[in-house]
């Protein structure tokens, strides 16, 4: 019973890698944008981002990217991370990923009060966990939503994205 579990997981493992190896190669670069929700701590904010990706290896992707959040409450913030993803495609069309990575978070808040202007900066250094899937539209646009949980210092919020890249 132990050997058929074995095989089995041996055939599971190398048609993971057989499939991982077909949907993006080593090499692959993208850049693209997406549209972000920020929420946590009874706040929530809309973002605008832009990216760039590039596969080290054929299933290992590392993503740069920045975030602006537009202004809500005399708050503004911002976001640069980069993360790592383990690429899993599901069909020819769509890929998996989980994601882990690193990131510097920037909030500013100012208040002009009529005779002069408060303001207040600070930026932490945080830990991205989460998850996404990509949608091949066709070999050189793709549709991508993602969920991540960025870890800060004294708060911790929730992203969620949607977005668009193009592959060259």
């Amino acid at each position: 019973m132990k050997n058929i579990f074995k095989k089995v997981a041996i055939a599971a493992i190398a048609l993971t890698v057989s499939v991982a190896a077909h949907a993006q190669s080593k090499g692959d670069m993208a850049v693209g944008g997406n549209l972000v929700l920020g929420t946590g701590n009874s706040y929530s904010n809309i973002g605008i981002g832009a990216k760039f990706q590039y596969n080290v290896t054929d299933p290992i992707r590392l993503e740069g990217s920045f975030t602006y959040f537009l202004k809500k409450d005399y708050v503004t913030q911002w976001d640069f991370s980069v993360n790592g993803h383990y690429l899993f495609p599901v069909t020819d069309l769509i890929t998996v990923y989980p994601l882990a990575g690193l990131g510097l978070y920037g909030t500013k808040w100012s208040i002009d009060w009529g005779l002069g202007n408060t303001s207040h900066s600070t930026s932490d250094i945080c830990v991205n966990l989460g998850g996404g899937a990509d949608y091949k539209l066709s070999d050189k646009l793709v549709l991508n939503a993602e969920l991540k949980y960025k870890i800060v210092n004294n708060w911790s919020r929730l992203m969620l994205s949607a977005g668009v890249a193009f592959r060259f």
